[in-house]
């Protein structure tokens, strides 16, 4: 998920030749209050005209404290809404908010003759209230497709001693600060079915130390991850793409699973020494899946 200010049309265009699956053109932090209104036109441009093949196309609007967000809603549907996917809330806190922009982008559709309920919605949690309420909001539009945590201003509005976004805080030596966050996002995601996003890792030149908390967020089962930087997109590609070998794995598993309950009638049986049943299966789609959508091919084949 690749971020890009609204406000800068050199970097609207770069976005469009990089290898990722989604890009949010950006109207909120990364766009200072004077540059608003430009940013918002440049980005209905951009939208209109530029070739986002193969990309989610995504805008970041103003959160629901600012005086921008009923500007930014209607400006870029109205300028733009057939050629976007969804819109981006950021610092959700309960599930009234996503319901005003459900609400606000029915009438909107409504009114411009679009397709009904098309244009999803990504919220994102970025405070302790957001947190404690993220199944309400999982839960609170049927437009909603993704959780996104936002560590920067998360950290701030916990006190996290540190100023180092996705970094553990000096003094904690033991565990990881960020776990109960992640994994609590992760529930609330899965229960709804929605997919859900770690976010940016700002010290962009340490391409090591992203990859490394990539690793933590990958791990527990997160569909990607904010890049803010070309530099990022390789690192974030490969850490969210299964290793050849765990892709092979699991299309062996399918193939054998499918193989021994369809010709040999069994249920559960032995893949070398390796037990597999109907929960081997289900996740091995999940890895194959990934490995088949990261252009991966297989060096393997099963044999009875």
């Amino acid at each position: 998920m690749l971020a890009v200010p609204g406000s800068n049309p050199r970097f609207l265009e770069k976005a469009q030749t990089l290898p990722v699956d989604e890009v949010f053109l950006d109207l909120e932090d990364s766009v200072a209050p004077l540059a608003k209104e430009e940013a918002r036109a440049n980005i209905v441009a951009a939208l209109r005209e530029g070739d986002w093949s193969g990309k989610t196309r995504v805008v970041r609007v103003n959160d629901l404290t600012t005086q921008w967000t009923y500007r930014d809603v209607i400006e870029i549907v109205e300028g733009a809404g057939e050629f976007l996917d969804c819109l981006m809330l950021p610092k959700v806190q309960d599930p009234t908010e996503v319901v005003w922009l459900d609400t606000l982008l029915t009438q909107i559709e409504k009114t411009m003759g679009y397709e009904v309920g098309r244009i999803g919605i990504e919220a994102q949690i970025e405070n302790a209230r957001g947190l404690v309420n993220a199944d309400a909001i999982a839960g609170s539009s049927g437009r909603l497709e993704t959780l996104v945590f936002g560590p920067a201003d998360f950290m701030a509005s916990i006190n996290m001693r540190t100023l180092v976004v996705g970094e553990q805080p000096p003094g904690y030596v033991e565990g990881d600060a960020y776990h109960y966050i992640l994994m609590r996002l992760l529930m609330a995601a899965r229960m709804h079915d929605l997919q859900v996003i770690d976010g940016p890792y700002l010290q962009i030149k340490d391409v090591e130390g992203f990859r490394r908390v990539a690793r933590r967020a990958a791990a527990l089962g997160f569909d990607g991850k904010w890049v803010l930087h070309p530099a990022q997109v390789d690192a974030a590609n490969e850490v969210f793409s299964p290793s050849q070998e765990d892709y092979d794995h699991a299309e062996l598993i399918l193939e054998a699973y499918d193989y021994y309950t369809t010709v040999e009638k069994r249920g559960a049986v032995m893949l070398g020494d390796e037990m597999i049943d109907e929960a081997s299966r289900k996740m091995a789609l999940v890895v194959a899946a990934k490995g088949r959508a990261a252009g991966l091919s297989r060096t393997k084949s099963f044999t009875p």
